[in-house]
């Protein structure tokens, strides 16, 4: 492909964001196997030289792709824990809802932001895609967070149940097909967080 025509496909501006999705779609079809810059490019439709241009090599394209997971992940949390009702128990069953609807619908992303190729890593704690997922789950951990106890405490708690809980879930630990969201094993993950109080109960 000539570099007139992948400019006519491409705008300057827009073929990182297609290298992008290019990548997560290849990890949703085939795991991180799958990825590499040359098979990047041919989905894509642009030249194999064209990804050098936008990432530091497969180790950029990792990074870019874990930020997008990141990022589409926060939105996740973001609009169950929104969408639902606002008591602090409803949010943090929305909470849980949402991180499980994600790895449903995007197990790829979910094993390479969180897999053993460590690619959570690569997204700096701070980094905005990575800090809002997290603060997400702070917030909705709060209120569970007693007066001079250490808040970290309850939100491991919480993400360790719902995340393992996930895992075991998409692994096809609970039977295949699946029970529904909100029956059988997962109702009892959510009883076992229910035991939290509230830091306002009597």
């Amino acid at each position: 492909m000539s570099q007139t025509n992948v400019k006519s496909r491409h705008h300057h501006g827009d073929l990182k964001p297609a290298l992008i999705k290019a990548g997560i779609d290849l990890l949703e079809e085939g795991g991180i196997k799958a990825l590499s810059l040359r098979k990047c490019a041919a989905r894509a439709g642009v030249s194999h030289a064209a990804p050098a241009h936008h990432f530091d090599g497969l180790a950029g394209l990792k990074q870019a792709i874990a930020e997008e997971g990141f990022r589409l992940f926060s939105h996740y949390l973001r609009s169950a824990c929104d969408s639902g009702p606002q008591d602090p128990r409803d949010r943090l069953r929305s909470l849980c809802r949402g991180y499980l609807q994600f790895g449903l619908d995007h197990p790829g992303i979910l094993a390479v932001i969180f897999g053993d190729e460590g690619l959570a890593s690569l997204v700096q704690f701070g980094g905005k895609e990575k800090a809002d997922a997290y603060l997400t789950l702070r917030d909705v951990a709060a209120p569970f967070v007693a007066p001079g106890q250490d808040r970290l405490v309850v939100e491991t708690q919480i993400w360790s149940l719902i995340h393992g809980f996930t895992v075991l879930y998409l692994a096809g630990e609970f039977g295949s097909p699946p029970p529904p969201i909100d029956e059988g094993p997962f109702a009892q993950v959510i009883a076992l967080l229910e035991a939290l109080q509230p830091a306002t109960a009597p």
